[in-house]
């Protein structure tokens, strides 16, 4: 293990740049956790911050240069996934209250983001909370994910369409 700290954990073989971030931020009186398994490989410039909930990263995954993930209401990304640069991935939103109430003042509403196994999230896409991505799926460049999408589909737009399947 490379790093025990606090609730960061990642181990020898994870590739770590040296610009990529891992915070452990509170939320709700909690720090939450980062784990990252073997062979995982973390860009330039990516942002992981835990928000107060759990981030967990399977073994040989990629991150690209530039993702940020929040994982205030949990994260995890399944063995054997490619997130390319300029991702975001978000586990939370906000309530939305009447006009005399501030947007600001309202409270997370924690929404987990599941990523299945041998995905493939294409350049600059947003992956919304309360999300599950099925194993094998491909998201194409620039899409934004607000719903769940079935395993081995291949979807693109704002908000992704399943537009065809994998074959076997």
């Amino acid at each position: 293990m490379l790093a025990k700290i606090a609730g960061i954990n990642i181990p020898y073989s994870a590739k770590l740049n040296s610009r990529a971030k891992l915070k452990l931020t509170f939320l709700n009186r909690s720090t939450g956790a980062i784990s990252i398994a073997k062979d995982c490989e973390i860009g330039t410039g990516t942002v992981i911050n835990s928000y107060g909930g759990k981030i967990d990263i399977e073994k040989f995954v990629y991150i690209g240069e530039y993702v940020v993930i929040y994982g205030h209401g949990g994260v995890h990304i399944g063995a054997n996934s490619l997130i390319a640069m300029h991702t975001c991935i978000v586990s939370s939103n906000h309530g939305i209250p009447g006009q005399n109430v501030p947007i600001r003042s309202m409270p997370d509403i924690l929404l987990p983001v599941k990523i299945g196994t041998d995905v493939w999230i294409g350049t600059g896409c947003t992956i919304l909370g309360g999300v599950t991505i099925g194993d094998g799926c491909v998201v194409g460049a620039g899409s934004i994910v607000t719903k769940d999408l079935p395993p081995y589909s291949i979807s693109i737009g704002s908000p992704a369409k399943v537009i065809k399947y994998r074959e076997p």
